[in-house]
């Protein structure tokens, strides 16, 4: 057997510079930007089943959001009628009925209007800044509206943060802090100071992996708890009884590991890109949160994948594989080769893709199989949807670029 970091000469270009398997990762997201033109409804874009059909007519703010900024970087890539897609949800955005024209931001959907996430504000704002920079028509309206949102009622500056929900009249706000919204958030952040050239919003990235990907994360050994109440304390037992829970699982998410990981690595390459200096812990703390992501997540019940969560024990708790937690840590991977050019990234890089290609991406129907267990059988107990194309699609597009402090940045500035 080869030693993994000696290799022939044939097996040193690596598959990102490699012209068919980049020719493979255009194909793949030209796949996925087809099959999400079927999710388009009136009020945005809606879900669809595992046969590519609408499950009704309600518009998603959530998918929607994703749909805009995904359909933006594609038109930056030069794809035909994306533009107009990201268009037709910018107007739902601003316009439709997923946006709360009383008391100002937007609903989860068009069938739930009890609270307003800062989950879904962050891809608002992510929508809005990736519309942006792909010159779409309406996004600097949605990326006033979205900023003024966060700024009114979302941002906590004393503590750096996202508060996590209010009801639809802005009270009632949770006794929790979570890292799941802040990690969108910190991503949605890095897009508006692309933007926007405010670097206000890169500040407030970097006081988020601040937070999450160094000071919780080496305090845990790079193992990432993600519920907290007010005070910071962390709650163990949060959501205990939904362990299947799609956005607050009890537990640890390992796939929220790896995606940290690269966002560090993200803000390290928006500092170098303003010519500022980066913290040396963006890139050592990328690493333990890949590592560890790897070691907890991965083949860690005889099987090949990554789990979608584990318990304080490192147990698995949740073994399903969902599509998103594969592809975050190949990107991630990715990245990590790029910066510091150790081989044994490429490896991952290429057994991650191998798994997805077998395994998730769905030749028959089209899009990716959401959810399968560990013999690579279809299953529902988290993800029972097609709900957009947004972590496959960016999953097809970061192999192509350099590391880059937002997808639409990275579309936008380096041609393909």
């Amino acid at each position: 057997m080869v030693d993994a970091d000696v290799l022939s000469d044939s097996e040193l270009a690596l598959w990102a510079d490699r012209s068919v398997h980049r020719s493979w990762l255009i194909t793949q997201g030209q796949r996925l930007l087809e099959h999400y033109r079927g999710a388009q409804v009136a009020g945005g874009f809606g879900t669809l089943d595992d046969g590519g059909r609408l499950t009704g007519s309600s518009a998603v703010t959530i998918v929607t959001a994703r749909m805009v900024h995904c359909y933006s970087v594609a038109a930056l890539m030069g794809v035909p009628g994306a533009g107009v897609l990201a268009d037709h949800g910018l107007a739902a955005l601003l316009d439709g009925p997923l946006r709360d024209k009383a008391h100002d931001g937007w609903f989860e959907s068009e069938d739930d209007a009890s609270r307003k996430q800062a989950y879904v504000h962050a891809f608002v704002a992510l929508a809005a800044a990736s519309a942006v920079m792909a010159s779409r028509s309406r996004a600097d309206e949605l990326c006033v509206a979205a900023t003024g949102v966060i700024e009114q009622y979302f941002w906590l500056p004393d503590e750096g943060v996202m508060a996590p929900s209010f009801s639809a009249d802005w009270h009632d706000d949770e006794n929790y802090r979570g890292a799941n919204a802040n990690m969108h958030t910190t991503e949605a952040f890095l897009a508006l100071a692309d933007a926007t050239g405010n670097d206000l919003w890169l500040e407030r990235a970097l006081g988020l992996v601040k937070r999450f990907g160094h000071d919780i994360a080496r305090t845990h050994k790079y193992r990432l708890p993600e519920h907290f109440d007010t005070d910071w304390q962390m709650l163990p037992h949060y959501n205990v009884d939904q362990s299947t829970d799609d956005l607050r699982p009890w537990g640890m998410t390992p796939g929220h590991f790896a995606e940290w990981g690269g966002l560090l690595l993200k803000v390290e390459a928006a500092l170098l890109e303003r010519e500022r200096a980066a913290p040396d812990w963006l890139c050592e703390d990328a690493m333990g949160l890949f590592d560890s992501a790897m070691a907890l997540g991965w083949d860690v019940d005889g099987a090949p994948g990554m789990v979608y969560t584990i318990g304080w024990d490192n147990a698995v708790c949740v073994a399903n594989r969902p599509w998103w937690v594969q592809v975050e840590a190949a990107n991630t991977a990715y990245m990590l080769l790029r910066r510091t050019g150790e081989r044994r990234f490429e490896n991952v890089y290429r057994m991650i893709w191998d798994y997805t290609a077998h395994h998730i991406i769905d030749r028959d129907a089209g899009g990716w199989r959401p959810e399968i267990d560990r013999d690579g059988v279809r299953t529902q107990r988290v993800y029972p949807l097609r709900e957009d194309l947004y972590h496959a699609f960016q999953a097809t597009v970061t192999p192509l670029l350099p590391i880059s402090s937002s997808l639409a940045y990275g579309a936008r500035s380096y041609p393909l």
